[in-house]
């Protein structure tokens, strides 16, 4: 365990079970979205199942994982099995620890992972999650909801999905998938005003003095200390959370499982919020900062 997530740990332990909760629910939801299953499907839902096997065992794991084993046993999923499928999710999710826009939108992302798991996006799953979000409007203005919904209405106007949109797409809906070593966002999309403009700075031009400095998740290179003592060396201030007197918003490479969302945590959708509400704040991704203190020869 990364030393900056110890803090956290013991007070996150049920936040954690309902995220996994919320996510498992939603891969599944992902996964049989288009009535269809397949093998890379499987193999995404096993892959997921074996990075959350100290949880599989509890309940409503226990309850969950056997049926949907068993329904797409022979890679058939009926219209019977989805329904019961789908009628099992939304009996489990969860709300105990989180409130219904943070367990929808937990929901929301597992349900592109489970959509781009066998790396192809149809037509089909487009509209089955266009009619997903329409029965969940409550999610409006947070991020990621109004975003993934331009993008689906864009690509669907000619009613189909060419080779850029499929790619644009498939790099969007990737980003929420936190297998592997794939722990943070890294180039998401944000919709501002009617543009869909990239989230995290692409070679951003980072300077020190007198710019406030926000922190989130873990750093193999550096601890939290360490960033912030970084930055007032060169500087630069260094701020708990984000508001107008941040000027750049840092992503640790590490993520932290104790973030609300699986790729993501509070400190970036405030960021987010402060975008939108005409803040310059910048989000970068760690690489760009240790670039940029390198030009700084720190």
């Amino acid at each position: 365990m990364h030393s900056d997530h110890r803090n956290y740990f013991k007070f996150t332990s049920k936040a954690r079970l309902d995220k996994s909760v919320n996510a498992l629910i939603g891969i599944v939801e992902g996964i049989v979205i288009d009535g269809q299953i397949n093998a890379l499907e499987l193999d995404y839902l096993n892959l997921w199942l074996a990075e959350h096997d100290a949880v599989r065992d509890q309940h409503p794991f226990n309850e969950l994982v056997p049926v949907v084993t068993a329904a797409v046993a022979d890679g058939i999923l009926t219209e019977e099995e989805h329904a019961d499928i789908v009628w099992l999710c939304e009996r489990l999710r969860s709300t105990e620890f989180y409130d219904d826009v943070t367990a929808d939108l937990q929901r929301l992302h597992a349900i592109m992972g489970g959509i781009v798991a066998d790396t192809h996006i149809s037509v089909e799953e487009l509209r089955a999650l266009s009619d997903w979000m329409a029965d969940h409007e409550h999610l409006k203005t947070c991020w990621p909801f109004d975003e993934v919904g331009s993008l689906i209405t864009g690509v669907l106007a000619d009613k189909q999905i060419d080779a850029k949109e499929h790619a644009m797409l498939q790099a969007f809906f990737a980003e929420f998938t936190p297998l592997l070593d794939d722990r943070t966002i890294t180039s998401p999309r944000v919709l501002e005003g009617r543009q869909i403009v990239g989230l995290c700075a692409v070679d951003p031009e980072i300077s020190f003095m007198e710019r406030g400095f926000c922190f989130t998740g873990a750093s193999s290179r550096f601890t939290r200390a360490e960033f912030e003592g970084v930055v007032k060396r060169l500087g630069g201030s260094a701020h708990s959370s984000p508001s107008k007197k941040v000027h750049y918003l840092v992503i640790g490479a590490e993520g932290n499982p104790c973030w609300a969302f699986a790729c993501y945590g509070r400190k970036v959708e405030n960021a987010i919020k402060l975008r939108k509400a005409g803040s310059r704040v910048v989000i970068v991704h760690e690489l760009d900062f240790h670039d940029a203190l390198a030009d700084h020869g720190s």
